[in-house]
Order: structure tokens, then sequence, then C-alpha cells
């Protein structure tokens, strides 16, 4: 099962439709958004500022959701893949996103629409990545504008193969 828990009097809030694996932990003021997945040992803390996530959002196995104390959310747009072990942190993620394995998003960021940061990437406080571009690198700088062919063939791939997976655990 997994861990599911009121925090301060705030409880998560999570569509019905929506794939849970066993050992996700979402905890405290957490809104999840329609279609979304969030899968294994993936932590969503809104213990000390909330997190909402848009619809149709991936949270993969080991990424880490939290913010800080009384000064940066998180809100994470739609069609949003947040893959294997990245951590996002009181920051803004707009539509149709990819942040992709292993990266850190810190505290005040803001990612644009359509936009890909790298595997690896750290990218630092109060960095604004621009939309339809791909950030790399430590710390994460713009490397490239981002094409229509990526956008559909990354971006919108996996945030719909990521629908069709959790529909396997939910037979």
């Amino acid at each position: 099962m997994p861990v599911i828990k009121e925090v301060k009097g705030k409880s998560p809030k999570i569509p019905e439709d929506c794939y849970i694996s066993d050992n996700a932990t979402i905890v405290g003021d957490v809104t999840i958004g329609k279609n979304c997945s969030i899968w294994f040992n993936a932590v969503l803390r809104g213990d000390v500022h909330y997190i909402k996530l848009g619809n149709k959002v991936n949270v993969q196995d080991g990424a880490v959701i939290h913010g800080t104390y009384k000064k940066s959310p998180t809100n994470v747009g739609n069609n949003v893949s947040i893959a294997h072990n990245a951590v996002v942190h009181g920051c803004t993620i707009h539509d149709n996103v990819l942040i992709g394995m292993g990266s850190i998003v810190m505290d005040n960021c803001v990612v644009h629409s359509n936009s890909i940061i790298a595997a690896g990437a750290v990218v630092t406080q109060n960095t604004v990545v621009e939309s339809g571009s791909i950030y790399a690198g430590v710390p994460a700088k713009k490397v490239k504008d981002i094409s229509e062919d990526l956008i559909s063939g990354q971006i919108e791939r996996i945030a719909n193969n990521y629908i069709k997976y959790a529909s396997w655990f939910q037979e």
C-alpha cells in the first residue's frame, strides 16, 4: 500500500483515475490532477508547502517533489514527465515539459512550456528556463532550441506512454 498521510490537517487529493504505486509516498498538502501516475519509491512531500500537479503528469521511480517552508511551493503543469530519481524542489514547471533522469530543479526556478531539462542537469535557484529550449549541465544552461519533433517525439510520447504503463498496473 502506498503511504498517503495527512499532515497538519492537510490530506493529499488524488483523483480515482490516477495510478499510485504500492510504495509511493504522498503526504500533506498535495493536489494531483487527472490521469497522473506516481511510480515506485517516488515521494511527494507536501508537509512544509503545497504541491500541485496538473493533468497527465508522471512522477517516475525514485523522484522527489518537495518545497521550502513558507517560501517556495511546487507547481507542475499538464503533460509533464518527471523522470527517474529527479528532484523538483519549490519551483514552477509549466505544461509540456520533460524533467530528465537524475536532474535537479531548485527553489524559485521557472521552467516554461515545451522544454526539456536534460538528464543529470542541475537547474540552480532562481533560474528561468526559456520556453522551447533544452537546458543541460551543472549548472544547467541553454544548449539549444527544441524542435517540434522533440516536443511530439519525446515530451508527448513519454507522457502518453506513462498513461499506457499505468494501465498495466490498474488491470
